[in-house]
């Protein structure tokens, strides 16, 4: 046989990781390939990697197994396939086939059993074997000849990878996988037996018959759930073995490597819509093509930047500007700070491969000939203020405030492909131009650094050689047209989605500039008073630490916090670090601070020593020169669920619950002759759950007005709602408030220091009392569990790729999020489409007030004296029929001198 190893391809374990590791893809005509195109691209590096000739790819076969015979309730738990992977079987069949790779599928037996059969005839006759899974229960399979290697994670196990993994040897690793069970495939094991017991009983006593002939020497709770499990752990053993005596229609020396079916491999691409991969089938060897990278969108054409330098150049730009119905289009600046920043430059594609870039403040060597800036800008003005002539951009709020700072009003902003990523995909980890051209047409554009250099030695924009800035910026608007040429037909496939698009996130962008614009007066001398108060509480702290301590130390040192509570103090280890240090995150200090006076201090002066850096230090130096007044940055593509952010500075952090943030708030003010007015929507978090959930209960109680957490709290505790004590209530509260974000009883205990049992009986009649709440939330879980995703009540998507996965903790996270992102999502989606209710009614009433801030349901506006009661109207007609609820959107309205006055 060949000295090349024979790899063996676990395809089923392959096509699930796929699918839930890489973003939904499609194809043109719509049909998913994100799986496919997967498992395409890791049979492509197999075999560029290994360079075998000969390579078999197995796959599970439909109906049931041996396995279902020996145990009826073997993978019973399991959810049903999502339609979007059951759709994709096939065809990736069929392209495996056209790759030249072998395929097989045998009835009656599992994929892992065809692989244990081809293996050890392999290694029998001195082949070695590579098998590609990500599936532990193959590592029993691994010997001097066998390897298992897992393609999407790059890890390889030989025996002594297996042992540094598992704890065990290869020949262990059924006895081992017996013992704890695999709640997935629905195998029973032993209670509350986890890698560390299973391994250190193996090592200890050799193997399962053992362990269970001794089993009366383990002792405790382990010990008796042993005990209770020795009559089905054989049956486990047995259920997790794989065959290694299929009969099957081919062997190791039957899977030679054939040469891929070009015609039909690349009539199979193009129907797929994997660019990339068709053009190096079109352009050179299929038998290359088939082992190269794919791609989900056209490379398009080799790109041409040109430099608008002169008149000639500059009017026939104008002339194709004004003929064109949307031009992609950038600004290049002096500073990433919106309102700081002066433009350098602007750049125009208006189609793919071809972008305009015009200098206008570059002062290098090689910058003239150039247009002057002011005079070139009046030019542009009514082709950059036209709403009839179509922008398209990436992040063009920025744009738009950038040529705000020189009394430009950009209008016709029809497309952003920030927030096209960003609605088709919320929970992919980045939205920037870089990321989306890598991720989506395999292209690595130029990066500033490159341009601009790094460190000390970075040179400003406008220093940068003037051809190198056309490629740079001509790059950024044709990758944005090609971007939105992707997009745009998948937003169009895509009705949530694109309703989220093009009816909120579209219209917030010059609503969220004018905010950033607009600003925020602050007192900088009140500030400055603060400060130093809480300077002197965080020395009075510190004095009262080293006290505790019996020593002085920094309280801002992680590790000498650490050598005090643990080594010099004692105190219990509640948790440590991936590298085996006892850990002083915030989350283990409050629980500590329960207990002990040291960690409560701490958090303390943590806390005052945040609000110190982050606002009454920080906030007097974020005053604009100009303006007089703060400007944050709000973000639209940052928290999967819609959710603004804000930062430079972070106007979403300030805390309203304790003095010290109270305080601050004050410090924001209105000018002479105006009053801070506060729109809040009350509890609207628990009105979308009693909407989306129809409880009677809930809906009952918001409709009569009632205190819901007295309304909850009487329910629960079966009191009459004026009896309700405060205690109750609170309770009440966190129960309202922790099952929207998927508080166990064991967190709701923590949350209300009681036991873990009285917090599962509160929860237990919570649900008794609203049936419908724990309708909604398995509703929810399955709803997930089938489509991969979850929506809000306006079609906003979150994709859940661990909502089937194997690993019990990712999957009950991506359950929690099942449930609240709907609820989180809706009340995100209600305050944006407020939020542009509210800037169409200012800017159509005559009403001397301007919006300045939204901070989570919280509209803040800077209102004229005279015009407040009539603003106040307003806002709660505006927020209030935002959204269509079963119960009534309650707005609250605060007005005061300050920020802390009219919350």
């Amino acid at each position: 046989m060949s000295q090349a190893p024979l790899v063996l391809v676990d395809g089923s374990s392959y096509l699930f990781r796929a699918y839930h590791a890489l973003p939904p893809l499609t194809a043109p005509d719509g049909h998913p390939t994100g799986a496919l195109y997967g498992v395409a691209n890791m049979l492509r590096k197999l075999r560029a990697d290994y360079a075998p000739e000969r390579m078999g790819v197995v796959f599970d076969a439909k109906g049931p197994t041996f396995r279902d015979e020996i145990y009826p309730e073997y993978k019973a738990t399991r959810p049903p396939m999502p339609e979007e992977l059951a759709a994709q079987i096939e065809p990736l069949h069929e392209l495996v086939q056209l790759m030249g790779f072998p395929l097989l599928c045998v009835e009656g037996v599992e994929a892992d059993d065809v692989i244990a059969t081809l293996a050890d005839r392999a290694a029998a006759a001195g082949q070695d074997v590579v098998i590609s899974t990500g599936d532990k229960d193959l590592a029993q399979l691994v010997d001097g000849h066998v390897t298992l290697v897992n393609t999407m994670s790059g890890t390889v196990l030989d025996p002594a990878g297996v042992r540094e993994k598992f704890g065990v040897e290869p020949e262990q690793i059924v006895d081992y996988l017996a013992l704890m069970g695999d709640s997935v495939d629905n195998i029973p094991g032993v209670e509350k037996v986890g890698p560390k017991t299973a391994a250190k009983w193996i090592a200890k006593y050799g193997d399962l018959d053992t362990i269970l002939e001794r089993a009366d020497e383990i002792g405790g709770k382990i010990g008796e759930n042993l005990r209770a499990a020795a009559d089905r752990l054989p049956t486990s053993r047995e259920l997790i073995t794989v065959r290694r005596d299929v009969d099957l229609p081919l062997g190791p020396d039957d899977l030679e490597l054939r040469e891929p079916d070009s015609q039909q491999l690349l009539e199979r691409v193009r129907h797929h819509g994997f660019s990339r991969w068709r053009a190096e089938l079109e352009g050179g060897d299929a038998g290359d093509a088939a082992s190269g990278n794919g791609g989900d969108a056209d490379p398009g054409p080799a790109a041409q930047y040109h430099t608008v330098r002169d008149e000639a150049a500059f009017t026939e730009l104008l002339e194709r500007l004004q003929g064109a119905a949307r031009v992609a289009f950038d600004t290049e600046t002096s500073s990433l700070e919106a309102m700081r920043a002066e433009l350098i430059g602007m750049s125009f594609a208006f189609e793919a491969g071809t972008a305009y870039y015009l200098p206008l403040a570059h002062s290098g060597p090689d910058a003239d000939p150039q247009l002057p800036r002011e005079a070139t800008l009046e030019r542009l003005r009514p082709w950059l203020e036209s709403a009839e002539h179509g922008k398209l951009g990436h992040n063009l709020k920025y744009d738009r405030n950038v040529l705000g700072n020189h009394g430009i009003v950009l209008r016709g902003i029809v497309d952003d492909t920030m927030l096209q990523s960003f609605c088709l995909d919320a929970g992919a980890n980045r939205h920037d131009l870089d990321s989306l051209a890598e991720r989506h047409l395999d292209h690595r554009t130029t990066k500033y650094e490159d341009v601009a250099g790094k460190g000390a030695k970075q040179i400003p924009f406008a220093e940068v050689d003037v051809g190198i800035a056309t490629d740079y910026a001509g790059e950024d608007a044709d990758i944005c047209l090609r971007l939105d040429a992707l997009f745009r037909p998948r937003l169009n496939e895509a009705e949530g989605p694109a309703f989220v698009y093009r009816e909120i996130e579209m219209p917030l962008v010059p609503v969220l500039a004018d905010i950033e614009r607009a600003g925020v007066k602050v007192d900088p001398d009140l500030l400055g008073e603060q400060s130093q108060e809480l300077l002197s509480e965080m020395e009075r702290i510190e004095r009262e630490a080293f006290d505790e301590a019996g020593t002085e130390f920094n309280l801002g040192s992680p590790k000498q916090i650490q050598e005090i509570l643990f080594e010099r103090l004692g105190l219990p280890v509640l948790r440590r670090t991936p590298k085996g240090q006892p850990s002083t995150a915030e989350d283990v200090l409050e629980q500590m601070a329960d207990d002990y006076a040291l960690p409560r201090l701490i958090l303390e002066h943590r806390g005052l020593s945040k609000l110190r850096s982050t606002y009454t230090e920080t906030l007097p130096r974020r005053i604009h020169p100009e303006t007089g007044r703060v400007h944050t940055s709000y973000h639209q593509a940052g928290a999967a669920t819609g959710r603004l952010s804000s930062s430079e500075p972070n106007l979403q952090n300030i805390p309203v619950r304790t003095e010290a943030g109270r305080r601050i708030r004050r410090a924001f003010i209105a000018e002479p002759g105006y009053r801070l007015l506060a729109a809040d929507y009350s509890q609207i978090e628990l009105r979308i759950m009693a909407h989306l959930s129809q409880d009677a209960g809930l809906l009952q109680a918001f409709a009569d007005g009632l205190d819901i957490h007295r309304a909850t709290a009487a329910e629960v505790f079966g009191a009459d709602p004026e009896a309700v004590s405060s205690e109750q209530r609170r309770a009440a509260k966190a129960i309202n408030f922790g099952l929207i974000y998927g508080m166990s009883a064991w967190g709701l205990a923590r949350n209300l220091g009681i036991e873990q049992a009285e917090a599962r009986e509160y929860i237990d009649r919570y649900f008794h009392r609203y049936p419908g709440v724990h309708d909604y939330m398995e509703r929810a879980r399955e709803r997930g569990r089938e489509q991969g995703y979850v929506e809000t009540l306006f079609g906003r998507r979150l994709y859940l790729p661990e909502i089937n996965s194997r690993n019990g903790a990712r999957r009950q996270q991506a359950e929690r999020v099942a449930i609240n992102a709907p609820m989180q999502g809706t009340a995100a989606d209600i305050i944006k489409r407020a939020m542009v209710r509210m800037a169409q009614d200012l800017d159509g009433n005559g009403l001397d007030a301007r919006m300045i801030m939204q901070v989570h349901d919280e509209l803040v506006f800077e209102v004229a004296d005279d015009a407040v009661e009539a603003l106040g109207e307003r806002a709660r007609a505006a927020m209030g029929g935002a959204a269509e609820l079963d119960v009534e959107l309650v707005v609250d309205i605060g007005v005061g001198d300050n920020w802390d006055d009219a919350h």
